[in-house]
C-alpha cells in the first residue's frame, strides 16, 4: 500500500510533535496513513545517507524503497523501541548492499576525480580536520578496500550518526561485534589516509 508514502498531503491525520515513532507505528495499524509521518521525519536523513553511498540518482528510489518495506513490517516492529531510526537505517543498508557494483564505480570515480574539483560523496565531510578535496581519492581508495559488513558499520556510524547501539539494533548484531568491526575499519581507513583519524569519534580505536 502506498497511499502512506505518495498519496497526496492534505487531510492526512494531526500527528502529534511529541509522539515517539513507536507511538506511529502503533496508531498507523488502524490508521495507516500517520505512516507518513515516518516518512517526514526520516527520509531527508534517509536520503541523504544513500546519497554519499550511492549518489543522488538511486537515493530517491531506495529511500522510497526503505519506507514501502517498512509499512508492509510494521506489523512486527517493537513498540518498545521508540527511536524507529536503527530500524529504518537497517532496512535501507540491506537495500544499498545490493547495489555494491554502484557503490563500488562511485568509489573508482572519486579515485580517478581530481583533488581540487569538488565532487559530492565518500570523502566529503567525513571527519572535522580533514580536507576533503585533498582526502578523496584516499578515502574512496581506503571505503572501497573495506568488506561490506565493516563499511556498514563505519558509514552507519560517520555518515547514519548513529550510537554503536542503535547500529547493533540497525544490523542485528551484538554491539560488541560492532565495535569490532569499526576498530578494524577505522584501522584500515587510518592506514591508507596516513593515520588520519576518519571518524570525528571521541572513542579510542
Amino acid at each position: 500500500m502506498t497511499a502512506p508514502l505518495t498519496g497526496a498531503r492534505t487531510g492526512l491525520p494531526v500527528v502529534s510533535a511529541t509522539a515517539t515513532d513507536a507511538d506511529l507505528i502503533e496508531r498507523s495499524l488502524s490508521d495507516p496513513e500517520v505512516f507518513a509521518a515516518l516518512f517526514d521525519r526520516y527520509s531527508g536523513m534517509l536520503y541523504r545517507y544513500v546519497s554519499k553511498r550511492l549518489g543522488s540518482e538511486v537515493a530517491e528510489d531506495l529511500v522510497g524503497e526503505t519506507f514501502l518495506v517498512a509499512f508492509s513490517r510494521r506489523d512486527r516492529y517493537d513498540l518498545g523501541r521508540p527511536d524507529a531510526r536503527p530500524w529504518l537505517f537497517g532496512i535501507v543498508t540491506k537495500l544499498v548492499s545490493r547495489h555494491h557494483r554502484t557503490e563500488a564505480a562511485r568509489y573508482r570515480a572519486l579515485l580517478r576525480s581530481p583533488v581540487d574539483g569538488h565532487v559530492e560523496g565518500p570523502a566529503d565531510r567525513v571527519a572535522s580536520g580533514v580536507t576533503a578535496s585533498a582526502s578523496r581519492p584516499l578515502l574512496a581508495e581506503a571505503l572501497a578496500g573495506l568488506p561490506r559488513r565493516d563499511r556498514d558499520v563505519l558509514l552507519l556510524v560517520a555518515w547514519g550518526d548513529l550510537a554503536y547501539e542503535e547500529v547493533a539494533q540497525a544490523l542485528g548484531i551484538p554491539v560488541g561485534t560492532v565495535r569490532s568491526r569499526l576498530n578494524r575499519a577505522r584501522r584500515k581507513v587510518r592506514a591508507v589516509l596516513g593515520d588520519t583519524n576518519p571518524m570525528n569519534d571521541n572513542e579510542e580505536a
